[in-house]
């Protein structure tokens, strides 16, 4: 809950802690590793969330609501765009619809700051921002995650959540997405998968995506190459850096006044 070196974030907000593996983009969630190692720093919210498997941490699949962080946005005076759950899924079937009721508050009354929401699970988000919470904040972004063509489908049901900004984290690219309606999607961030188990990313999979944010008017960011660069060898993540086609991509959306 703090500065970030996500580079397309100002700060981090995890009011819940846990989560689960849902898809493939899930297998080597940074998230997970670092779960244990707050652990282990004595980090009560983190106890247990998951084992290990291996040399590897996994998710145990227990999620917690963590009612004492959902006071940090008041705290910050000063406007951010915020990561919400960077270490989970707001969305996760085990948070309660009273509890992401309470978080929408948080987010209401703190319009200084832009929330940025990404979720492997928009259908319950679609579902709950229509039904149950009923209004479209401004300074609340709705976006889901894309790692490769299997999961395109999450794209229909974040152009069916109300929202001012509706973006898509396609990180980690595993695999080409193929031909994607981005209409009334107003963002998409790319990028490599990183850490010693990182599958490789091409630059003919990031260029559909280029070409097809091109069209339709998407901003455009590109966060990084990862572990593996475009010249398919296998590097820090700092070594292969962020540029593609001769410079970075720090694309944003415009922002609702």
């Amino acid at each position: 809950m703090a500065e970030t070196q996500i580079e397309w974030t100002d700060a981090t907000w995890n009011p819940v802690a846990g989560c689960s593996i849902v898809t493939a983009g899930c297998t080597h969630c940074y998230a997970m590793e670092m779960a244990k190692r707050l652990e282990a720093m004595g980090i009560a919210k983190y106890a247990g969330l998951t084992r290990r498997s291996g040399n590897r941490a996994l998710w145990h699949g227990v999620v917690r609501e963590n009612r004492e962080t959902l006071s940090i946005p008041y705290q910050w005076r000063k406007p951010r765009k915020i990561f919400v759950n960077s270490m989970s899924d707001l969305f996760h079937e085990k948070v309660s619809d009273e509890f992401i009721l309470d978080a929408w508050k948080v987010m209401r009354e703190t319009p200084r700051h832009n929330y940025q929401i990404l979720t492997k699970r928009p259908e319950r988000m679609a579902e709950l921002v229509a039904n149950k919470i009923g209004e479209v904040l401004p300074n609340v972004w709705l976006g889901t995650s894309i790692e490769n063509a299997d999961v395109i489908g999450r794209i229909a049901h974040l152009r069916s959540a109300p929202a001012a900004i509706r973006f898509i984290s396609f990180e980690p690219l595993i695999g080409a997405v193929g031909t994607v309606d981005l209409w009334n999607i107003h963002w998409a961030i790319v990028g490599g998968e990183s850490g010693k188990f990182a599958r490789p990313i091409r630059e003919e999979w990031i260029d559909e995506i280029y070409a097809q944010c091109l069209s339709t008017g998407t901003a455009f960011f590109f966060k990084q190459w990862g572990t593996w660069g475009k010249d398919n060898k296998k590097r820090s993540k700092k070594a292969n850096g962020r540029e593609y086609r001769g410079r970075t991509w720090d694309e944003m959306p415009s922002v609702p006044q």
